[in-house]
């Protein structure tokens, strides 16, 4: 019995996966947008892409994912100037240390100094007062009439061992209040009083 030769070059034979599993380019991108939006909504909908009116834009992975997506972070909120924190905290935080390390250079030691809520020497009233004693004995109280830096304000000066005799406005003129303009000012009438500096 004669044998029948297949003579169809084998070269030519295209397997059944390669004609089911091979597509053209733009079949490929097609079904990868599928896949993208897909991914896109998933991602809305657990909260990990959101739409904001900001403009600024950063990068961010989705959690057990390969995937990088582009959110919206909102513009950092800058801290408050020193001036406009609440008075408490300016006073103790900032301009009773800034004071008691600007006179100590000088070459003056500060026995105390705090910040007190109380009756105002000679003039009388309730006031809020950053009360100082430096060395010799020297006293020196800074009143604020209300509980704010730009309220009016007073300075006391008493010598040692005496009640305060000398009473005086404070940065009377000033339209701004500064933690630096309130620190020189001190320091310019304790010099003024020859009890700080080269005198």
């Amino acid at each position: 019995m004669e044998k029948i030769e297949n003579k169809t070059p084998i070269n030519k034979i295209e397997s059944n996966d390669e004609l089911t599993t091979s597509k053209s380019p733009s079949v490929e991108k097609h079904d990868q947008s599928l896949v993208e939006s897909a991914d896109t909504k998933l991602l809305k909908s657990e909260g990990i892409i959101k739409d904001n009116s900001d403009n600024s834009v950063e990068r961010k992975s989705a959690p057990d994912s390969k995937l990088e997506v582009a959110t919206i972070s909102k513009k950092p909120v800058k801290p408050p100037k020193l001036e406009d924190k609440p008075f408490n905290e300016f006073i103790n935080s900032h301009f009773i240390p800034g004071l008691k390390s600007s006179i100590e250079v000088k070459g003056t030691s500060v026995t105390e100094i705090k910040l007190i809520d109380g009756k105002r020497p000679v003039v009388g009233g309730n006031c809020w007062m950053v009360y100082c004693e430096i060395s010799e004995q020297r006293r020196f109280w800074l009143c604020f009439n209300k509980e704010i830096i730009t309220s009016d304000k007073t300075i006391l000066l008493a010598e040692s061992n005496s009640d305060p005799s000398i009473v005086e406005s404070f940065l009377i003129d000033e339209k701004k209040t500064t933690l630096p303009l309130l620190i020189s000012r001190v320091l310019q009438r304790l010099n003024g009083q020859k009890w700080i500096g080269a005198n």
